[in-house]
């Protein structure tokens, strides 16, 4: 199996991921309801008994909403930093406090041979962080819900074989929406979102010739469309001199209401 990944639902309705690897199964974020994750998981063929721990990125709901039901029903350990514990204390009400585990930012654990590394992003939350997963000197990573791409982002992700890359909205359909401006502005500051231009832009100082795949993530439903990212993403990226070979297929898409099909990052290509 090696280190393959699933991403159960990706934007502001809910965020859940699976990494997975012959030893482990995480899960990233619980931002679905319980039975929604279950219902996901059964449909990428994954037991929800079969969860061995939870990690968490931050606390906004779209990220916990069904942290509590779910830990607490198949008694999960829960890993994520001390003042991200502090701000989701309501979420996580009646987890059993041996589960309630604590990783400094920029520390990692151990699964096995799967080593899981947070990193600080700037977002609007206590202490946010994103996670990147190595196994077999392979390496994945989830970078996402952040304001802006700051050069410690960069070191942490850099040389991944595949990335999750957050093209949250369009700037003109974002400014011209329905959202009041406080909202937008929030939107656009360095502690929102990333743009499709700013994706774009990250993406161009991340690609290696390591790089598989990208998957572009947390898109807005109100502000962008699938299309509309990848080409916004692969006009900056030609700006830039780099040229994405059409049969490689590696701009990939994510989905708020279903899951991506199994990626196994060992490979060049998925089918």
């Amino acid at each position: 199996m090696g280190l393959r990944f699933t991403i159960l639902a990706s934007g502001s309705t809910g965020n859940a991921t699976i990494v997975q690897t012959d030893d482990v199964t995480l899960l990233i974020d619980a931002g679905l309801s319980a039975k929604k994750l279950e219902e996901r998981m059964r449909e990428r063929g994954i037991d929800a008994s079969d969860i061995d721990a939870v990690f968490v990125t931050h606390e906004h709901a779209d990220h916990v909403k069904g942290l509590g039901a779910f830990a607490r029903k198949y008694e999960l350990p829960v890993y994520a930093n001390e003042a991200t514990w502090s701000a989701m204390e309501r979420q996580t009400a009646g987890i059993a406090d041996a589960n309630r585990k604590i990783v400094a930012t920029g520390g990692e654990i151990e699964f096995g041979g799967l080593v899981v590394r947070s990193y600080p992003i700037s977002h609007d939350a206590a202490e946010p962080v994103g996670y990147c997963f190595h196994e077999g000197g392979y390496k994945l990573s989830l970078v996402t819900d952040l304001g802006y791409f700051s050069d410690k982002v960069k070191e942490a992700v850099i040389d991944s074989d595949v990335v999750v890359l957050e093209a949250n909205h369009d700037v003109e359909m974002l400014r011209m929406g329905r959202y009041p401006w406080n909202i937008k502005r929030r939107i656009l500051s360095d502690v929102g979102h990333l743009s499709n231009e700013a994706a774009g832009e990250a993406l161009a100082e991340l690609m290696t010739d390591r790089t598989k795949r990208v998957y572009l993530a947390h898109l807005s439903l109100d502000h962008n469309m699938q299309d509309l990212a990848r080409m916004t993403v692969e006009s900056i990226l030609e700006s830039r001199g780099i040229f994405l070979k059409k049969d490689d297929d590696v701009l990939k898409p994510t989905w708020h209401d279903r899951a991506t099909p199994w990626d196994d990052v060992t490979r060049r290509v998925i089918g």
